[in-house]
């Protein structure tokens, strides 16, 4: 499985409609709709504002489409067939229409989403998919030190830190590294997290 990095952008015009294609990174159904939202305010005078994600949640994959008024299976399908196709997770792509005057008929459609989906994606910078796991932990001062060197190995971070008599912290890094880090700190890890998909 692999995800794209950042929001890409790219924009084709097919018989004088203006199409936009929109890649970009997301982790919850929620969070694609305030993307989506934000787009619909960016565009306030598109015609049509087409879309697709596929997400990996803590309850399953979850994938949608939507053709936004176009004919059934116009729009959004194709746009889900290349994030399917590319194996992509946790994806949203948008195709926004500025209707031109010309009708493209339902393959043309069907090709002009599909087409500036697969360019927006193509234009995106893809990397592999990683799951994150984020890991409660209780430690002595003296072992603050050690962990963020290990963190900076394991491509780790600290989410959130209390200072009291000990350090109380939530830690995130990829699964991958969870059972190293519980065995480097064996009696920091409040409990074993369960995997959280990012």
């Amino acid at each position: 499985m692999y995800c794209v990095k950042s929001r890409q952008t790219i924009e084709d015009t097919i018989k004088k409609s203006r199409f936009i294609g929109i890649v970009m990174p997301c982790r919850s159904e929620r969070e694609a709709m305030e993307h989506l939202r934000s787009l619909h305010l960016e565009h306030p005078h598109a015609t049509h504002v087409a879309y697709a994600y596929r997400l990996k949640t803590e309850q399953g994959f979850v994938y949608r489409c939507h053709d936004a008024g176009e004919p059934a299976g116009t729009a959004g399908k194709p746009i889900f067939q290349h994030l399917e196709g590319k194996d992509l997770i946790n994806v949203l792509v948008a195709v926004i229409r500025y209707f031109g005057g010309i009708k493209l008929g339902a393959g043309g459609l069907t090709r002009a989403y599909g087409n500036t989906a697969k360019k927006a994606i193509e234009a995106a910078e893809i990397s592999d998919y990683v799951e994150w796991v984020q890991v409660p932990m209780t430690l002595d001062y003296g072992q603050m030190q050690p962990l963020e060197y290990a963190l900076k190995k394991w491509e780790g971070r600290i989410l959130k830190q209390d200072f009291t008599e000990r350090v109380r912290l939530v830690v995130e890094l990829p699964a991958e590294h969870l059972s190293v880090l519980l065995q480097s700190f064996p009696a920091a890890a409040d409990f074993l997290p369960e995997a959280r998909p990012f």
